[in-house]
């Protein structure tokens, strides 16, 4: 008996032309999802959902990716079954310039200021 083909796994992502600024700015307002956003930024490359320093469940980690993507601010994709997350970097700073960076800088002030 032939085993049945399974389909590649894709994340449906929006568009970032149809994202509004108050739903990326209500998908930054949680520090956990600062925090993902930061270490993607500072990574240099794509990360796996299980590689991030953060101090919730994976599961409450999916969540938080779930409403990353959502927003428009992570693609997430599969490589085998791993899934990777990467900034949507050019897309936002063609739709909201400067505003990533601006995140990223100020989440990184906000850390350094708690430790």
């Amino acid at each position: 008996m032939a085993r049945p083909r399974t389909a590649a796994r894709s994340v449906v992502h929006p568009d970032v032309a149809e994202v509004s600024l108050q739903q990326v700015l209500e998908a930054l307002v949680d520090p956990v999802r600062r925090s993902v956003v930061s270490q993607l930024a500072g990574a240099g490359e794509d990360m796996s959902c299980g590689t991030f320093d953060t101090p919730v469940s994976l599961s409450t980690l999916t969540h938080h990716f779930n409403v990353l993507r959502e927003a428009g601010v992570i693609r997430q994709y599969y490589v085998g079954t791993t899934k990777l997350n990467a900034l949507r970097t050019e897309e936002l700073e063609g739709r909201f310039p400067g505003l990533l960076p601006a995140v990223v800088a100020a989440a990184t002030v906000e850390v350094e200021g708690q430790a």
